[in-house]
């Protein structure tokens, strides 16, 4: 059975407005796949950290890039595409930067709209050189 979401959108909504995001996601059918936090740093390094792992470029663009691919690696791994995310928090370290990522993050959701939210931090708990991470629900076929 293939999967069934809808776009929730408020009766009274503006339609005037461009959103890069859906309000909301209903799921009827399909599977849930969560995916942790990943970021412009290789999905399996080490544990402790170490140095080597995280040799990373300094712009948001350029990690936006890596993390995106990462993300889209892990959900190919679950049978999933960019297409079937419906929910992702993006946690940024510099929200000056949002921009950068939301360019990147629209080529590589090319039109599809998940719902997110974009939160700023001080710091993300994977390595001081990171800029972002991107945790993600996807919904796939069932």
């Amino acid at each position: 059975m293939a999967k069934q979401i809808e776009i929730v959108h408020h009766p009274d909504r503006r339609t005037d407005v461009h959103m890069p995001y859906a309000p909301g996601i209903v799921v009827r059918r399909g599977h849930l796949v969560f995916v942790s936090g990943v970021t412009a740093a290789a999905v399996y390094h080490h544990h402790p950290h170490r140095e080597e792992d995280f040799d990373l470029p300094g712009t948001m663009r350029e990690q936006a890039v890596l993390a995106l691919e990462n993300l889209r690696t892990t959900l190919a791994a679950a049978g999933c595409t960019m297409a079937d995310l419906v929910a992702a928090t993006r946690f940024l370290t510099d929200v000056e930067e949002q921009d950068d990522l939301n360019r990147v993050w629209a080529q590589y959701l090319d039109g599809h709209l998940p719902t997110t939210t974009t939160v700023e931090v001080s710091r993300l708990a994977t390595h001081p050189r990171c800029k972002v991470e991107i945790n993600a629900i996807a919904v796939c076929d069932a």
